[in-house]
């Protein structure tokens, strides 16, 4: 179990430095949804968040359907780093088994990073992508294979992300799933930031309490210098990562988890069914949050917390021509009416609702 004065310290944190904290214990990734209109500010905000909280480096690229794979590893590699080793013993593009594919053809024929570019250039530690749902297939594809191998490769090296590596796909307004299917389903968890909770990061880097949106937005958050100490620490979250692994979860809650899985899949609003790394996510966050709450041992609460996290970006909801009950001859304007404004977020609450446990004696 962790000690008090760091589940105080936990405690006091944002709802975005929690997000960001749970990302970084499980080394995962994570979509931050928002208003529209609040996208700015939440950039900065995370920025400040990556920096001063936690002391990462972070970069920035903003998406849109026009950005190519250049601007996506320009982004990225933007941090000063130590030049690669071209004769790394990893697999190029070149050689990769991958290479009779179409799109990954189009990424090799277009290596994103020159020579020069690439050799003093290292990945930052938290990449914040602005609007990833925006740009093209072959850049969602690059951002998916760097989350799973943690490189990104050049014409004449390989660069390797850190060894804390949070991806976070920054996005505006809308519901269920909005990233290629692949790219989506590796994603951990989803958070909806509201803009009445604020930026507390960035509203005390103004001094005289204008409003945010009053003020003239700063250009991009610089990394913290070396005497700033974090405030969430790497040997803080080391420590959280192996508390989580040694979490116990009884059967009687594995069982609970197989039940809400199973009532997800079966759901008549849910198309497509609920996916098998969707299931390990929802262990793994369930084992996560233990710590974070002072407990060596998951709750049904923190199951059902956890549900709330790793589903709602994953969740398609069927069009009514679809659902199954036509089969037998339903009434499409019926089932029409009953979907009418259900969203992954009522899915979910159904699933909770029916298959609720009693909270062990």
């Amino acid at each position: 179990m962790a000690d008090e004065l760091l589940i105080d310290k936990i405690h006091d944190l944002s709802d975005l430095e929690l997000a960001t904290l749970i990302c970084l214990v499980a080394q995962e990734h994570c979509i931050i949804d928002t208003e529209p209109d609040a996208l700015d500010d939440l950039v900065q905000e995370l920025e400040l968040v990556a920096a001063n909280v936690f002391g990462l480096s972070h970069a920035l690229i903003d998406c849109s359907e026009h950005t190519s794979l250049d601007d996506f590893a320009h982004a990225i590699l933007s941090i000063e780093g130590s030049p690669v080793r071209s004769n790394s013993t990893v697999r190029t593009r070149q050689d990769s088994y991958f290479l009779n594919a179409p799109t990954f053809q189009s990424i090799a024929a277009r290596s994103p990073v020159s020579e020069n570019f690439a050799d003093n250039k290292s990945i930052a530690n938290v990449i914040i992508a602005k609007n990833l749902d925006e740009a093209p297939k072959q850049v969602q594809i690059q951002a998916l294979e760097l989350m799973r191998t943690k490189r990104i490769y050049t014409r004449t090296s390989v660069q390797k992300a850190p060894k804390r590596f949070l991806f976070i796909a920054l996005l505006g307004g809308g519901e269920g799933p909005r990233l290629t299917k692949h790219l989506n389903d590796q994603m951990f968890i989803s958070h909806f930031h509201d803009p009445e909770d604020g930026f507390p990061n960035l509203e005390e880097t103004y001094d005289d309490g204008d409003s945010i949106s009053s003020v003239v937005k700063k250009g991009p958050i610089s990394s913290p210098g070396p005497l700033l100490l974090p405030r969430i620490s790497a040997t803080v979250i080391e420590q959280l990562s192996q508390l989580s692994k040694h979490a116990t979860v009884t059967m009687e809650l594995k069982q609970y988890q197989q039940n809400i899985i199973s009532f997800l899949r079966l759901h008549r609003a849910v198309a497509g069914g609920i996916s098998a790394a969707a299931t390990q996510h929802f262990d793994k966050l369930a084992r996560c949050l233990a710590p974070l709450h002072n407990l060596s041992y998951a709750t049904p609460s923190l199951i059902a917390l956890a549900a709330r996290k790793i589903y709602p970006h994953r969740i398609h909801i069927v069009k009514p021509e679809k659902e199954r009950s036509m089969q037998w001859g339903s009434d499409v304007d019926a089932i029409a009416a009953l979907l009418d404004g259900i969203g992954a977020e009522d899915v979910i609450e159904d699933a909770l609702g029916t298959v609720g446990a009693e909270t062990p004696l």
